[in-house]
This record gives C-alpha cells, sequence and structure tokens, in this order.
C-alpha cells in the first residue's frame, strides 16, 4: 500500500485530481468559521453547551462543527441527502422518474437536477424553522440568542443557509467529478475528522481533571480499535458465486471455457444507510427542536442518541436503506441476463431466471447480515459512550463512516494507478509499436 502511494507522485493527473480534492475540502473548512449574521454566538455556543449528547451532537458532528458555530454551513450537506433519499424512493413509484434512470446518463443529468431543486426546497423549509425557532430561544443567561428578531432576520437566516447548503452541494458534486472520491461522503469524512482532534483533547481535560479514569480510557482505545477492525475486516468480506463460461468458438478461434467468480460484498451499501438514516431522522427532529410548542418539544427529547427511542428508530431505518439502496443499485435479473448472453452460468443453476433467484437469495441474506453488522457498529459504541458520559463524536456512525470512506477513497486511487500501468503497458506493447 505504501509503495501504491508512492506512485501517485509519478502520475500528474491523480496529483492534480488529490490536491483539488484537498482545496475544496479546506474552502469547505474555511466556510464552517462564517457566522450567520444577527447571532450572539456567545449565547448560543452557551445553549449548545447544554444540549451537548443530544441529537444537536449528532448534527454538529454531520456539519463538521458548523452547527454549533451556526455558520452559513450550518445545515450541512443532509438536505442534499434527505433530497436524494425523496427522489430515489420516487423512482420506484413514479414510471416517468424510472424511464429517466434508465436513459443512462442523460437521465442522469435530469434525476440530478431534479435533486438539486429538491435540496432548496428542504433547505429552506429547515432554515427557516431553525430561523424561526431561535427568536424564541435564549442562552443559560437568559440573554436572547438573536439579536433583533423579525422577519428581516428569519428571511435573511433561510438565505443564508440555503445558499450555504447549495455551495456545499456544488462542493460535493465538483470533487465526484474532477477529484478523487464521493465528494458528499469526503463533505462528512473531513468534518468529522477535524473535529476528532478536539475531542481527544477534551477526553484529555477530563482523564486530568478526574471525571474520566483510566480504566474507562481503556476501555474506549480499545472499543475504538475493536470497532475499527471490525469495520475493515467485513468491509473487505466477500461471497464470491463461482461463473463458468462455456466454450465458443467465433471463426477459427475459441472463447470462453474459463472460470471465474461473481462477488457480492457483505455490505454492498457501505456508509450509505447510517448516512441516510441519520438523514431521515435529523430532518424532522431539527424543526421539533426549533418549534416553540410543547408537544413538538417533547417528540425532539425521545429523539436524543443513546435513548431507547431513537436507537430503535435508527436501527429500523439502517436496516431499510440497506436492503433499498442494495435494491436500487445492483439488479439480479440483469447479472443473470448478462451471464446468459455471454455463455455463462452458475454450475448447477439453470441459466436465465434461476441464476436471478438464485443471487437474489444470496444477496438478501448477505444484506440482512450486513444491516446487522451496521447496526451493532453504530448503535452499541454510541449506547456505551452515552452511559460513560464521554465525547459523543467517539460513536460508531462516525467511525464506520471515516474508516469506509477512507477505504473507498484509497481503492479509487488504486484504480487510477492500475489504470495508468496498463496504459504503462500498451505503450512498450505492438500497439503503440503499430502508430
Amino acid at each position: 500500500m505504501l509503495e501504491g502511494l508512492g506512485s501517485v507522485s509519478k502520475i500528474p493527473e491523480l496529483q492534480r485530481r488529490i490536491l483539488f480534492t484537498l482545496l475544496l475540502l479546506v474552502v469547505y473548512r474555511i466556510g464552517v468559521y462564517i457566522p450567520t449574521p444577527g447571532i450572539d454566538n456567545v449565547a448560543l455556543l452557551s445553549y449548545f453547551e447544554q444540549a451537548k449528547g443530544s441529537l444537536f451532537g449528532m448534527m454538529d458532528m454531520f456539519a463538521g462543527g458548523a452547527f454549533s458555530n451556526f455558520s452559513i454551513f450550518a445545515l450541512g450537506i443532509m438536505p442534499y441527502i434527505s433530497s436524494s433519499i425523496i427522489l430515489q424512493l420516487l423512482t420506484v413509484a413514479i414510471p416517468h422518474l424510472e424511464r429517466l434512470s434508465k436513459e443512462g446518463e442523460a437521465g442522469r443529468r435530469k434525476i440530478t437536477q431534479y435533486t438539486r431543486y429538491g435540496t432548496v426546497v428542504l433547505s429552506t423549509i429547515q432554515g427557516f424553522g431553525i430561523a424561526w425557532g431561535l427568536q424564541h430561544m435564549a442562552g443559560p443567561s437568559g440573554s436572547p440568542i438573536v439579536l433583533q428578531p423579525g422577519w428581516p432576520f428569519v428571511i435573511m437566516t433561510v438565505i443564508t443557509l440555503t445558499c450555504g447548503t447549495a455551495f456545499i452541494m456544488w462542493l460535493g458534486e465538483t470533487i465526484t467529478e474532477k477529484g478523487i472520491g464521493n465528494g458528499i461522503s469526503l463533505i462528512i469524512f473531513a468534518g468529522i475528522v477535524c473535529r476528532m482532534p478536539a475531542a481527544i483533547g477534551n477526553t484529555y481535560q477530563l482523564a486530568t481533571s478526574g471525571e474520566l479514569g483510566v480504566l474507562v480510557i481503556l476501555l474506549l482505545t480499545f472499543m475504538m480499535i475493536f470497532v475499527i477492525g471490525a469495520i475493515v475486516f467485513v468491509e473487505g468480506g466477500q461471497r464470491r458465486i463461482p461463473v463458468q463460461y462455456a466454450k465458443r468458438i467465433v471463426g477459427r478461434k475459441m472463447y470462453g471455457g474459463q472460470t471465474t467468480h461473481l462477488p457480492l460484498k457483505i455490505n454492498s451499501a457501505g456508509v450509505i444507510p447510517p448516512i441516510f438514516a441519520s438523514s431521515v431522522i435529523m430532518f424532522p427532529a431539527t424543526i421539533a427542536n426549533f418549534a416553540p410548542q410543547s408537544w413538538m418539544k417533547d417528540i425532539a427529547s425521545y429523539l436524543v442518541p443513546g435513548k431507547v427511542g431513537y436507537e430503535l428508530l435508527y436501527v429500523a431505518f439502517i436496516f431499510f436503506f440497506c436492503f433499498f439502496y442494495t435494491a436500487v443499485t445492483f439488479k439480479p435479473d440483469d447479472v443473470a441476463d448478462n451471464m446468459k448472453k455471454f455463455g455463462g452460468y452458475v454450475p448447477g443453476i439453470r441459466p436465465g431466471k434461476k441464476t436471478a433467484e438464485y443471487i437474489e437469495d444470496i444477496l438478501e441474506k448477505l444484506t440482512f447480515s450486513g444491516a446487522i453488522y451496521v447496526s451493532l457498529v453504530c448503535v452499541l459504541p454510541s449506547v456505551l459512550i452515552s452511559q460513560l458520559n464521554t465525547p459523543f463524536y467517539f460513536g460508531g456512525t462516525a467511525l464506520l463512516i471515516v474508516v469506509g470512506v477512507a477505504m473507498d477513497t484509497a481503492s479509487q486511487i488504486e484504480s487510477h494507478l492500475l489504470t495508468r500501468q496498463y496504459e504503462g503497458f500498451m505503450k512498450k506493447g505492438q500497439i503503440a509499436r503499430r502508430r
């Protein structure tokens, strides 16, 4: 792996992509510290200090600290993810969107355009709920959080937060297109990683003050190492279905006759289920937290990480999105048809429909196992941490996202390196000399 990373310096295109990605992530981190006008930051920080360990902690983690600063990026990328979820669900229900999803690049661009429109609408709704609720809130000392309440503040805040989310959305899409890795996941990754030094510093302060014992710190360290090891082990796990290709004679040459395999990952959905599940829970919970009505605050009080209601809902959404995202991205019928078209078959299984049913049965079992794994990684460490009263951002969700995105980005870098190696091989071969 280190040898592969050293090869990056020999490929100018890959260097440019990595530097471009880092530059845009730096731009994002700068925006996290640009405050939204009209807010008393001291009163707001005091309020969030009281709410530490609640759902605000989870929202602040995904926003990379922008929510506690109430910066122009306070909403983070979650409205975009919520809009993507809605569009994917509607693709199954609306024939027009289903046709677009099958039209290749042109259809994908149209769906992406609809997703952007949905992001602006959801950001406006969420921004309005936050701006309206902040006017009725005060810090622990009784000082109001909003300096000059009224419609001008609400309108200005909604425009600021919506534009901030739209800019983050553009950053993520640009990273995906011109950089390296998935831009949206990397933005969340950068926010979590940048806050980890502060989390370690807070843990050290708690340890020196005697609030955290040595045994608790050792338990936390062991838990983090164990969770990271489990993530790396499971994410690399595959179920390999053997595939045999029959021999074919084309002209005077014989093709096929080889044995290969169809790799199916245990967790084919990756880090998408916990991100989607968090987005679905946080969108209504954000509005409920800032709403002046007492009954909405009562609902929000149950949606707190570490509580039974939140964790059960979180696990249910993780299971749903594991199956939903796998069904959207992997089509057993298409795989079986392609295998049949090229003379491939699974030994002992009839080609066509029977092969599709066989693959789907294995995929469902793997997805169920993957959903259990993701749920355990995301829920158990968070419950343990809430009981130990330690910094919330050491939770399993954060570790799963960080390790998963890092592995995905590393695999994309490796793909670029392999592509370049093949190009170098062809330049030295017969094809290069024929030019």
